[in-house]
């Protein structure tokens, strides 16, 4: 039950804390006085959205406080662990709206985001608002209706787990589909440039290699002309630098016996004369080795022009560069033969993932359609409690062709308040007063079974008055045996059931106006429910007429 409710700074709202009773609790007051104000600070802890605009004092911050006594709940438990919360009884929602507009959400006071506030919401309490009755020619809403009452919720997660893992394999399949004839678009281009590549045999060094054989080539008669010229003027007939040399050495080693100084500059010289001889002699081994080959050249300016084309086709700069792409062209290629396997795979994925949702949406047409008779029969029931006897409420299920996000099945709840009248949807024949006798019975049949611990109904009894207004208030008595319902109403004979009663109204100064709440005694019962009956200054018929509305 929603124990306690504390409101700051909210619209017309200075400061509001009211402590709630279980059982049936009615909320009166004047129209205007606040009561619709109240429902929307707790929508706030409840998840939905808000702004600036709702903050009375702009320099200071708007805090919506309630605090909920439930009994220890098992789904609530895990929704708590699966969130990283401490789950701790009462539970605590709370809001926070600064005046630049930022706003906080807490659950027992740890700072959580909106969506989860939102989710904890929907497990402790029903808000059924003034437009709800709206509700009622929604197809997704009597789907919920009777999930609720079936207690779904956990095959539902099931059903849901698997509609979304098939629809992201009809996803996967489609886009790799989609690759495929893009590729296959594609493929004979692919296919010549990777033959070229393949075909050209590149070899990552190959390029520089190549470069440098064909200076060589190039030069060869330069060459070996300048090999055989150092190897003359080394060792030639003419000019015989080595023999001079030798000769030099010679000198210097006979003067070593009596000059010390020469025995160094002869090995210094021997080892000049040593060095010279051999590279005389690789000059001529080069010279020997040096030839002109034009068939070579020939072929080395015929691979180096095909390098050189292949890179200026390609827009690229070395040879490595032109393997990455034959590789990324073959890659492609072979991706393209292998999707018709890959999309086998999915195909196969894609109608065993079908298979287990729509064998879970047996599931649950099953367990829908072996509850619409009872559910039927049950609004039906109260249908007749509130004045009408010849209502005829019918719900029919029927299987879609292919399963949706909710199951297969597609609902329509077909009525007629008329006896013999021809019974059609609900929104194309129900008045403003017969939806929300509609939506009371709905709600009370389903409480049970959706096992939420409070229920708050803003003025549901909107177009009733009268008698039918008197059986509306028993049953929202009943309801409140299992459950708490909080009830905003305008009409006596609903206000004269309640537990307990709160009266709404407003403090006017000069300057301001502020709402307030307060739990009325028996005395102020009686004079409040006489004001409903008649005027703000009820006679004493309608005081006598308040005492017994509330001794039933």
């Amino acid at each position: 039950m929603l124990s306690n409710l504390s409101i700051k700074n909210y619209a017309i709202i200075k400061n509001l804390d009211i402590s709630l009773s279980s059982g049936f609790c009615v909320l009166t007051g004047e129209t205007g006085a606040g009561k619709s104000i109240i429902m929307g600070a707790l929508t706030l802890i409840l998840g939905q959205r808000a702004d600036t605009s709702v903050i009375k004092d702009q320099n200071k911050k708007c805090i919506i406080e309630g605090k909920f006594s439930v009994e220890h709940n098992e789904t609530l438990k895990l929704l708590f662990e699966e969130n990283d919360l401490d789950y701790e009884l009462p539970v605590i929602l709370r809001r926070e709206i600064t005046p630049s507009g930022k706003s906080r959400a807490f659950v027992n006071d740890t700072p959580v985001q909106l969506n989860i506030i939102r989710e904890i919401g929907l497990y402790l309490i029903d808000i059924h608002s003034q437009h709800s009755n709206l509700e009622l020619g929604n197809r997704k809403f009597q789907l919920n209706v009777i999930d609720w009452y079936c207690s779904n919720t956990n095959l539902l997660d099931k059903y849901s787990r698997l509609f979304s893992k098939w629809k992201q394999l009809e996803k996967q399949y489609d886009e790799l589909n989609e690759k495929k004839l893009q590729t296959n678009a594609d493929i004979d281009y692919y296919e010549f440039q990777y033959k070229q590549l393949s075909e050209a045999n590149l070899t990552s060094l190959e390029q520089s290699e190549l470069e440098s054989e064909q200076e060589l080539l190039s030069h060869s008669e330069e060459i070996k002309a300048g090999l055989i010229q150092v190897n003359q003027l080394l060792d030639g007939e003419e000019f015989d630098a080595l023999t001079r040399l030798k000769d030099a050495t010679f000198v210097l080693q006979k003067l070593t016996s009596f000059l010390p100084a020469a025995s160094e500059l002869h090995k210094r010289l021997e080892s000049q004369f040593i060095e010279l001889r051999d590279v005389a002699q690789e000059c001529e081994q080069l010279a020997e080795k040096t030839e002109f080959d034009p068939s070579r050249l020939e072929f080395i300016n015929d691979r180096l022009n095909t390098i050189y084309e292949l890179q200026q086709k390609h827009r690229v700069s070395s040879i490595d560069e032109l393997i990455m792409l034959r590789d990324e062209f073959e890659k492609k290629i072979n991706e393209a033969n292998s999707y018709d396997e890959d999309l086998e795979i999915l195909k196969k994925a894609i109608e065993k993932q079908k298979g287990e949702v729509l064998s879970v949406a047996q599931n649950l047409h099953d367990k829908r359609a072996l509850q619409v008779g009872p559910i039927a029969s049950g609004i039906t029931d109260y249908l007749k409690q509130l004045g009408m006897p010849n209502a005829v409420f019918n719900i029919e299920i029927k299987k879609k062709s292919l399963p949706g996000v909710d199951g297969a099945d597609e609902v329509f709840f077909m009525f007629t308040a008329n006896k013999g009248g021809k019974v059609e949807e609900i929104n194309k024949v129900a008045s403003g007063g017969e939806l929300s006798r509609l939506m009371l019975a709905i709600k009370t049949v389903v409480a049970k079974s959706k096992a939420l611990p409070a229920i708050i109904f803003d003025e549901i009894d909107s177009g009733i008055s009268g008698e039918i207004a008197s059986k509306m208030g028993v049953i929202l008595e009943q309801m409140s045996k299992y459950m708490q319902v909080i009830n905003i109403t305008h009409l006596p004979q609903i206000a004269s059931r309640a537990n307990s009663h709160y009266l709404v109204f407003k403090n006017e100064n000069e300057t301001d106006t502020e709402t307030s709440i307060r739990l009325l005694k028996n005395e102020e019962r009686v004079l409040e429910i006489a004001k409903m009956l008649s005027s703000d200054k009820p006679h004493e018929a309608a005081i006598e007429n308040a005492r017994a509305l509330m001794a039933k």
